[in-house]
């Protein structure tokens, strides 16, 4: 963690070390590409209750991502109060509705037009959980004093996909959700102006009718997204 006292450079022995035979580490990396391929994002969810502890213990897993000088810029917040979900759905919307009536631009629609989404998002009520991950652009000590934060997108980035990763380990779905500007959620949910709302995720159990749009399934092959040098 970082502190406004100096501290040193204590090395530990690596505490956990996979010791495993190529074998092993192919078996393994294809047993998890696997599991990730059936991760989906789904616009129609249950409002079947998912308990607090799940949600709790993979923002943990989330916590454990790297990030820039360990500074850990991120702040979760889990919200399952209806008042405040219909808060955010109300605002988000307004967002939406602008976003759909010329402000994404003729090009941004058009991409759109394959994944089937518009200004409604009842996902955001419907949804047993909305997680909203902000970025801490930066930090202050207890007296207030402000210090830097380092490489805070590409942190925030990587903790994300932990975090949804941990949420599909679990057995639940998720959707991203980025209105913009997100600026209204500092206000609804009490964060300080140095923390910048970067997505809001719906978490929950899939609709029994739950779909998913035809170009989801369309990946990349890995020529296209990855080149090895040997």
């Amino acid at each position: 963690m970082f502190a406004k006292d100096a501290l040193s450079y204590e090395p530990l022995p690596l505490p956990d070390r996979a010791e495993y035979s190529d074998a092993e580490m192919q078996e393994k990396a294809g047993a998890f590409l696997a599991h990730m391929q059936r991760r989906h994002t789904v616009r129609d969810f249950t409002d079947q209750v998912v308990p607090r502890a799940v949600i709790e213990d993979c923002v943990r897993a989330a916590g454990t991502a790297p990030s820039g000088a360990n500074h850990q810029p991120w702040f979760f917040a889990a919200i399952s109060n209806p008042a405040l979900k219909a808060q955010i759905r109300a605002e988000a919307e307004e967002e939406e509705r602008r976003f759909y009536a010329g402000g994404a631009g003729d090009e941004w629609i058009k991409a759109l037009e394959p994944i089937g989404t518009n200004a409604d998002k009842p996902h955001l009520t419907t949804a047993p959980w909305l997680i909203v991950v902000f970025a801490q652009r930066w930090g202050e000590f207890a007296d207030g004093t402000r210090y830097k934060n380092y490489y805070v997108p590409e942190s925030v980035n990587i903790a994300t996909g932990v975090l949804l990763t941990a949420l599909h380990t679990a057995g639940l779905c998720t959707l991203t959700h980025t209105p913009n500007p997100m600026k209204f959620l500092n206000g609804a949910l009490g964060r300080p102006a140095s923390e910048k709302p970067t997505t809001i995720i719906a978490v929950g159990h899939p609709a029994a009718d739950a779909k998913v749009p035809a170009v989801a399934k369309m990946k990349k092959p890995l020529e296209q997204i990855c080149q090895v040098f040997e």
